[in-house]
């Protein structure tokens, strides 16, 4: 039987992700503890990153040739750009910083080369490696704060990381990943086990530039 192309790789990167739970920055969220100036940094570079996120999906939309794929990929711009940036504008304006200062701030190195990375995978490959170069930041938030909230459910209600934490724990957020992962299959059905090897490369990939965020958002890194 072949094996569901999301676990699969889920399993490749696995170590990778371990390490995502034990990182300073994910537990000073999860204790509530991390210093506001590094929270402020993540937050303006991830803003700055889920803008070309979503320019990732558009593409994925251009290069669909199904309409229920372009659909998904059309839902998750909107979803990004008046959903999940909501959270970032409204963490912004406590922190005291306009649109306008985030979208002047230049993007960190560590940003910039992520983004880089998978605008050439939309602009070069196809939907199927558009969709995982995409899941393992989907996937990976979703993960890291059900873990915070199994290993301490009072933490979703901390009055400033709370937030943070249930936005990426929600039903709502988990829902709209399953019909990510169920795009993601659909697209790779009939790969074959070449075309398998590089969409591992491609999620391993995109799973250590996830880490280097975390990295640069705790050494506040430019």
């Amino acid at each position: 039987m072949k094996q569901n192309t999301t676990q699969r790789l889920l399993d490749a990167a696995k170590t990778i992700w371990a390490d995502y739970h034990a990182h300073p920055f994910v537990r000073g969220i999860a204790d509530g503890t991390l210093d506001r100036e590094k929270f402020k940094h993540y937050m303006v570079q991830d803003y700055l990153y889920l803008l070309d996120y979503a320019r990732v999906f558009a593409l994925g939309v251009a290069k669909s040739r199904e309409k229920s794929a372009m659909s998904l990929f059309a839902g998750y711009v909107t979803q990004i750009l008046d959903g999940e940036m909501d959270i970032h504008r409204g963490y912004m304006e406590r922190l005291g910083i306009s649109l306008d200062e985030a979208e002047r701030t230049p993007m960190a190195q560590d940003n910039l080369s992520y983004v880089s990375y998978m605008l050439r995978v939309a602009y070069e490959e196809g939907p199927g490696e558009i969709a995982v170069a995409i899941l393992s930041c989907a996937l990976s938030y979703e993960v890291i704060a059900k873990e915070m909230t199994k290993r301490n459910p009072a933490c979703a209600e901390y009055p400033f990381y709370g937030e943070w934490i249930r936005g990426y724990a929600s039903p709502d957020y988990a829902a709209a990943n399953e019909k990510l992962a169920e795009l993601t299959e659909q697209l790779t059905s009939d790969y074959s086990e070449a075309r398998l090897r590089r969409l591992e490369k491609i999620f391993i990939a995109c799973s250590r530039y996830e880490g280097a965020f975390w990295d640069m958002a705790w050494e506040m890194r430019t």
